[in-house]
């Protein structure tokens, strides 16, 4: 055995033009085509001599070409899905017939769930990683046995054995790991990843780690990163700001993926300090609860845009899903963020508990209200590991087998008495409607295109993308909603 066995870092192509890997705290194929960066692979991709991080999908390599790929590598690490597992296994089982001798391990959400439902489905799987997998990965690589590794799950003599769980990483362990973006620099072209609402080319890396929020729907914190919040240095951070804006000097803005960036006031106005001399612009994650002294000072860091989880416009709801917000701390948020000029991507979700035709119109007019620059509208998904799967479970409220269709797009999978899927999805549908045909948001877009011929080139593909999805939407409610059909 080598002193350490090449190892590939695959983000799989589960469906063709599939986003939903990796990195993303909503596994379905989006809307718009839209790819967030491979993070998690990142780490133990620095870490180990001789390793390739492949994010198939935004490079358009196929199954196929990534089957050949894995033939000149000893471990295959895969980041699998709950909605790409399927076809995750078939992969697995082709880069074993390729090369028999291929060591497979899958990590990510769901097989952290569910590791013995997941090793009983394929032979193809040699072990899983439940949880953080950075140093498990390199240790295999390095020679020790998954008996000796902290957070393995894997077969002996026929019987499925779980290793303790390994302790989540501490802020030191965090600062001593690779730059993300130096395994970018090696093996991704970061012009592939595009997301609609940040500006092209980005760069995106975590700063922490975990959120201490309990959003009863959310699936990373209650899987892969933890409620426990764990953050790098902030000098730890501003030094790979600095060696990034040198590797990619083309990059038009940094996203910071964190769960939440901005949990803790202190911690955000420390890092806007080192922001401000480096004289970038940059995104992030946020919650509603930041006040105006520290939006201001995110804003004059170089904070562009929030992606903010609204999530509803009914506060019965948001007790409900645990949000620890309220509708007005919703609207005094919003109302700070136009004052400062900072920009907001709000997500909704359509379809979690308690929600009825009437809530739905609520939240469409709250939505209206803000006038977030962009939307993201969402069916609701009970993922596996997260509470919200467990409470529907216990209130018996049907969960249907397929959470999406043959492309990965989101079905609707909850059943309410008093709202059904195809409910649902025609609400989604009515949701964008109403909120992007209006006058003003119709100019806001057309004026930004007039004066951008990129932007302008970039929002007729995405309009088309989203016409398409929509009228697929619109043919499943009508065929779902006639007498007879499941929903």
């Amino acid at each position: 055995m080598p002193a350490v066995m090449k190892t590939l870092l695959l983000n799989p192509p589960s469906f063709e033009g599939y986003d939903g890997g990796a990195s993303s705290r909503w596994p379905a194929t989006r809307e718009i085509e839209s790819y967030w960066y491979p993070v998690w692979l990142a780490y133990p991709a620095g870490m180990l001599e001789g390793s390739r991080l492949l994010d198939a999908s935004p490079h358009k390599v196929s199954p196929a070409e990534t089957v050949q790929i894995a033939r000149d590598y000893d471990v295959v690490v895969l980041f699998t899905s709950t909605a790409g597992f399927q076809s995750d296994l078939r992969l697995a089982k082709e880069m074993k017939q390729a090369k028999d001798d291929l060591t497979i391990a899958f990590v990510g959400p769901h097989v952290q769930v569910r590791p013995d439902e997941c090793l009983n489905a394929s032979g193809d799987i040699d072990f899983i990683v439940r949880g953080e997998f950075d140093h498990a990965v390199v240790e295999f690589a390095a020679g020790r046995k998954p008996a000796e590794i902290a957070g393995v799950s894997y077969r002996r003599d026929g019987t499925i054995v779980h290793n303790p769980a390994r302790p989540l990483l501490r802020t030191e362990e965090l600062d001593a790991l690779p730059f993300a973006t130096e395994v970018y620099k090696r093996d991704l072209t970061i012009e592939h990843y595009n997301v609609p609402f940040l500006l092209h080319p980005f760069v995106a890396f975590y700063t922490s780690r975990g959120c201490p929020a309990l959003c009863t729907f959310c699936l990373w914190p209650q899987t892969l990163s933890g409620h426990q919040w764990r953050v790098r240095s902030s000098d730890n951070v501003a030094r790979e700001i600095r060696q990034a804006l040198d590797l990619f000097p083309h990059a038009k803005e940094f996203f910071f993926d964190d769960d939440t960036f901005n949990i803790r006031k202190d911690r955000v106005l420390e890092l806007c300090e080192r922001f401000k001399p480096l004289k970038f612009r940059w995104s992030c994650t946020a919650r509603v609860h930041s006040d105006y002294e520290t939006l201001k000072a995110m804003a004059d860091a170089g904070a562009r845009l929030l992606i903010v989880g609204f999530e509803s416009g009914d506060d019965q709801i948001l007790k409900n899903i645990k949000k620890g917000a309220t509708v007005e701390m919703a609207r005094t948020f919003a109302k700070n963020c136009k004052k400062l000029g900072i920009r907001v991507h709000g997500d909704f979700i359509i379809g979690l508990p308690g929600e009825t035709k009437e809530t739905i119109e609520r939240t469409i007019n709250f939505a209206k209200e803000l006038d977030s620059e962009t939307i993201q509208v969402s069916i609701a998904h009970a993922y596996p590991g997260t509470e919200l799967h467990e409470q529907l479970s216990r209130k018996q409220i049907p969960l249907v087998a397929a959470m999406t269709d043959d492309h990965g797009h989101q079905l609707p999978h909850i059943e309410y008495p008093q709202l059904s899927g195809p409910q649902m999805m025609a609400a989604v549908n009515r949701f964008y409607d109403e909120y992007y045909f209006r006058p003003r948001v119709v100019w806001r877009i057309v004026r930004e295109a007039l004066w951008n011929a990129d932007e302008r080139r970039r929002l007729t593909g995405e309009a088309i993308d989203f016409l398409r999805l929509r009228a697929e939407r619109r043919k499943y409610a009508r065929l779902a909603a006639r007498p007879g059909a499941g929903a």
